[in-house]
């Protein structure tokens, strides 16, 4: 069963994340993240390492306050009911070491139900426009594969908001279509490594080569 709680302050909504595998968390699973290898994430979700908090860094605080414009700018330019509740956090009890919130769902036409993420670009070097043009990225696809899995939703929509070095801005959406067999395999992965959290036992490091 698939069910949404909304959590009373983003404090508590921090907290309750901290207790499963959220999609921020699915790419470094899989040794597919940017940002830390699974060794540093397993560390974080065992307590035996903290965090480090970045909520306060420009680009993170840039990102927080642009989502809801972009959010509008969908609702508005869209054929899609677009729905969006704060502090939200979804579960369901075929994954129970997972959560996952969302930026905004969606309700198509033909009454298909969708997520809605939000991601903004720092256009600073050349090429990164290249990785875009060829999809969206690794990293971002597990995340959404993250949520389409918790949701049991047919479609994600990523929406990212490009922001070039002179300030000028583009917005584009990406369509991504329900895969089982990636889900499947998703989920394998995040149960064993949620497995190795519990019992404490350190993962095999996986490198993002």
């Amino acid at each position: 069963m698939v069910k949404i709680i909304t959590l009373n302050s983003r404090d508590e909504w921090l907290e309750e994340r901290k207790k499963r595998i959220g999609s921020s968390d699915a790419a470094a699973v899989l040794g597919k993240s940017p940002h830390m290898t699974n060794a540093e994430l397993w560390e974080i979700k065992t307590g035996t390492k903290e965090q480090k908090d970045i909520s306060q860094e420009p680009y993170v605080q840039y990102g927080t306050e642009a989502e809801k414009y972009v959010r509008g700018l969908f609702d508005l330019s869209s054929d899609y009911i677009v729905k969006y509740e704060p502090n939200n956090l979804w579960l369901n009890d075929k994954y129970p070491f997972a959560h996952a919130s969302l930026d905004g769902w969606l309700i198509s036409k033909v009454g298909k139900w969708g997520v809605w993420e939000c991601k903004t670009v720092n256009v600073v070097r050349s090429g990164q426009m290249q990785e875009w043009k060829e999809g969206v990225p690794t990293h971002y696809y597990i995340q959404c594969l993250h949520h389409l899995m918790v949701t049991e939703f047919s479609f994600c929509v990523l929406t990212a908001l490009f922001r070039f070095r002179d300030d000028s801005l583009r917005m584009q959406s990406y369509m991504i279509e329900r895969n089982e067999g990636d889900i499947e395999y998703l989920a394998q992965k995040e149960k064993e490594f949620y497995e190795c959290v519990k019992k404490g036992k350190r993962p095999n490091l996986i490198l993002n080569l």
